[in-house]
């Protein structure tokens, strides 16, 4: 297979090196031309045809998102990941280039001290989406761990839904400002969300969402008490767990250690609305690279609750719902376009069929508690 072609732009002699360096360091991969600002970049697309783009945002000239616009008139389906500093500024700029079309992005290795450790950084954080982007992995039926077979057949019971939790991660943060804003502002259960991002980012995020949105979207902060009509995002470096004490939920937040690379991890939250919930969990997992989210899928199935998942065509990267897919887990999988009228769709019909029969599902907590 022939390698992966990469323009590597950004101002920084050091960084191109080190980049360039590190990236042709696997036989994958091939770094065919470097730039140090926008428009050296755009001269080069055509002579060197490369598979995919890193963008410095701060460059002289030509600025990364001045770049990225450009890029996405000229070639709207090439594979741009941003590559910014890990700060206020370089956090609100790399949320500007997702909206503008940005694939990903990977924050650059910063006070270090070490060669060492930034080309490690490198290789743990932007080879593996690199190759994501470009369909080099592909999605493959998962053996998971222990004697848990996957789940294909079970009897389903209509269980009332009380709560919705959603992970995502590559293409994430675009794809939840199309599900989160079409929530509706009377919406009967909260919702928890996992993204994979650093500290900063989900504030952030959180924010725009909240902006954009008919139900109050905010960063999870510790002890929360969940509320109907409620989202709250996981914040950067901590995992965030569903706490439930009689009828009422609290979030947990800990740096306990990272599950599939990651903190904060799906699988984490997942397994505790299963433990908290029961069957009265709609799990729903979008575009991402990785396995996260696949044992915490099983854990919200084997309880008796939902998942369903974002489609192929419509996914950045089909690495999360595809595994779910293929490890049986997901009860129905829906374009993006789809997702928040059928997360609806299926809360406000399990709660009125209960309503209906005059029966309320309650969870083994519930049950101790009465």
């Amino acid at each position: 297979m022939a390698p992966i072609r990469i323009l590597v732009v950004d101002d920084s002699i050091v960084i191109r090196k080190l980049l360039s360096d590190t990236l042709s360091g696997d036989r994958a991969l091939e770094v065919v031309a470097t730039a140090s600002d926008g428009h050296i970049a755009l001269a080069k697309i055509p002579q060197f045809k490369p598979d995919l783009i890193t963008l410095d945002i701060e460059m002289p000239v030509m600025d990364g998102l001045e770049t990225l616009a450009a890029v996405r008139k000229l070639y709207p389906k090439l594979p741009v990941i941003m590559f910014s500093t890990l700060t206020e500024h370089g956090a609100t700029a790399t949320l500007d280039a997702l909206a503008l079309g940005a694939s990903d992005y990977a924050t650059k290795p910063s006070n270090t001290g070490s060669p060492a450790v930034a080309i490690e950084c490198i290789r743990a954080e932007l080879i593996p989406k690199i190759k994501a982007l470009c369909r080099t992995v592909a999605v493959k039926l998962m053996p998971l761990p222990g004697s848990r077979p996957a789940l294909k057949v079970r009897i389903k019971s209509n269980p009332r839904i009380e709560i919705v939790a959603i992970g995502t991660s590559t293409g994430g943060p675009n794809a939840l400002a199309e599900v989160l804003p079409r929530i509706p502002g009377d919406f009967p259960v909260p919702i928890v969300v996992v993204q994979h991002m650093p500290p900063i980012f989900t504030r952030l995020l959180a924010e725009r969402l909240a902006g954009k949105s008919a139900i109050p979207v905010e960063e999870a902060s510790a002890g929360a008490i969940l509320e109907p009509g409620h989202a709250w995002i996981a914040p950067g470096n901590f995992h965030m767990k569903v706490m439930r004490a009689g009828l009422h939920s609290r979030l947990n937040l800990n740096q306990e250690p990272a599950e599939n690379s990651c903190r904060p991890a799906v699988d984490v939250l997942f397994r505790s609305v299963a433990l908290a919930y029961g069957a009265n969990v709609l799990g729903v997992v979008m575009t991402g690279m990785g396995a996260d989210g696949v044992l915490g899928a099983q854990d919200i199935r084997d309880a008796g609750g939902e998942i369903i998942i974002q489609d192929e065509n419509s996914s950045v990267v089909w690495g999360m719902p595809g595994l779910v897919n293929a490890s049986g887990l997901a009860d129905a999988a829906y374009p993006l376009d789809q997702l928040a009228l059928e997360i609806t769709r299926r809360v406000l019909q399990s709660r009125a069929s209960q309503s209906g029969a005059g029966l309320k599902s309650f969870t083994p907590l519930e049950r101790a508690a009465k």
